[in-house]
């Protein structure tokens, strides 16, 4: 049977010991020895940094380290951590995610369907193209230009509904996404957060095991340990009718309760006056009829 980190087979026991030592494993290796002032060498064959170089920088022992990354050492002091990740450079997500791993963490996670309130937002808000996703990246309210400009979700025959699946499972997502390389990311450390933060949620685990085991593209940026957290920025799109558009998205927090993210919304607009604009304007026009 496939194991994912801190994910063994499809919705079985997780083991959060082993996926705090393979978070670890993969940011060493993804910090280049020149970005922390250490001489890589002629004859260096390690990718990244040795289990050596890293422990000297964040201050504890080689054994520590190893024990850390093979999962004998679970509960590391707030001090290791925080030395830890200003060792590898995370920033705010990837930090939350360490401090996660290496904490008590809640089994199941919350179950929030779209409330009638948040239904009737979203179609106010039609001229902005707009989507609701769950902690799966489950897609599961959206408005009439948000449904078109992300490839259909209105028709579940057309494309599907978890946004992971169809950016790593379907070939039309590489048209509506352009960019796909920093979409996958972008999906890829959504759902490591996730599993970090309820890694009793089998249908959490059974959705990693199948993109791990069905994409060579999951696994790769999966390996990579990359880790994010939603924000806001400009994304670039297609459609067939309006044409390649770049937007501004804007993510809005739904709390399942204080504390803890339950829905996530995502609007796109544009400047007024732009070409997106106009183009938006057209393709509204359009969907309308």
């Amino acid at each position: 049977m496939q194991t994912v980190d801190g994910v063994d087979g499809i919705g079985g026991v997780r083991a959060p010991e082993r996926a705090l030592g393979a978070f670890l494993r993969a940011r060493r290796g993804r910090v280049a020895p020149d970005d922390v002032g250490l001489s890589a060498g002629p004859r260096r064959r390690v990718h990244g940094l040795r289990r050596e170089e890293l422990a000297q920088l964040a201050g504890i022992s080689v054994d520590y380290l190893v024990r850390l990354e093979q999962g004998r050492a679970v509960q590391p002091s707030v001090e290791v951590l925080g030395a830890l990740s200003r060792a590898l450079g995370l920033d705010a997500a990837e930090r939350r995610h360490l401090y996660t791993l290496a904490g008590t963490r809640t089994g199941g996670a919350p179950e929030m369907a779209p409330s009638p309130q948040l239904r009737r937002l979203l179609a106010a808000a039609d001229g902005f193209p707009a989507f609701v996703t769950d902690h799966r990246l489950d897609v599961v309210a959206w408005n009439r230009l948000g449904s078109e400009l992300l490839g259909g979700l209105d028709d579940p025959d057309r494309r599907d509904r978890n946004n992971a699946r169809f950016l790593f499972l379907d070939p039309a997502a590489r048209r509506v996404y352009p960019e796909w390389e920093p979409r996958a990311a972008e999906a890829v450390g959504l759902l490591r957060d996730s599993v970090g933060r309820f890694p009793d949620d089998d249908a959490l685990a059974a959705l990693v095991t199948d993109l791990f085991s069905l994409s060579a593209d999951f696994r790769r940026i999966w390996d990579s340990g990359v880790v994010v957290s939603c924000g806001a920025g400009s994304k670039r799109l297609y459609h067939p009718d309006a044409g390649d558009l770049v937007l501004d998205y804007e993510t809005l927090h739904v709390p399942a309760e204080p504390g803890v993210t339950g829905l996530v919304v995502h609007v796109f607009s544009a400047e007024e006056g732009s070409p997106e604009a106009e183009a938006l304007a057209r393709l509204s026009e359009s969907t309308a009829t």
